[in-house]
């Protein structure tokens, strides 16, 4: 489903603001009745635009007290030095995203740690201990003014 229109954007920003929603508040705020919301919905789901709802937690409030972004370059290029990367930080609980991006460095990770005596620990015990690793570039997160991840 990639036509979305003005009615079918609007459903999505009122849900990526809360989730859990009912259809009948939805379905007000959007102008439609409630079993025309509804459909639109199930249609947005179905079609994957919609897929999966979930809970905005308090990192503060779980004992993460430092975020960072990461640079990650690597010292080959090739299929299995970016899988065992991959495998490599898919098993550690501090990587939160990964992502594969273009430009000079191979990956972007944003992180959540304790504080930062864990960050250190992360950054020399993993990600200074595999050997594909060329470059680390960190970046501390102080605050997010603006941060719409669900």
């Amino acid at each position: 489903m990639s036509n979305l229109d003005p009615i079918d954007d609007h459903i999505l920003r009122e849900l990526a603001i809360n989730g859990r929603i009912t259809n009948l508040q939805l379905a007000d705020r959007v102008g439609l009745s409630p079993s025309a919301c509804l459909r639109r919905v199930q249609e947005l789901e179905r079609s994957g635009v919609i897929t999966g709802y979930r809970a905005v937690l308090n990192p503060g409030a779980m004992g993460i007290g430092v975020t960072a972004y990461i640079e990650v370059g690597l010292s080959e290029h090739s299929k299995a030095t970016l899988e065992r990367f991959e495998r490599a930080v898919s098993r550690s609980p501090e990587v939160i995203e990964c992502h594969n991006i273009t430009g000079t460095i191979e990956y972007l990770l944003r992180i959540e740690c304790a504080d930062l005596a864990a960050y250190k620990t992360f950054h020399t015990d993993l990600l200074g201990a595999l050997p594909q690793v060329n470059s680390i570039t960190s970046y501390i997160v102080l605050g997010s003014p603006k941060d719409l991840r669900g």
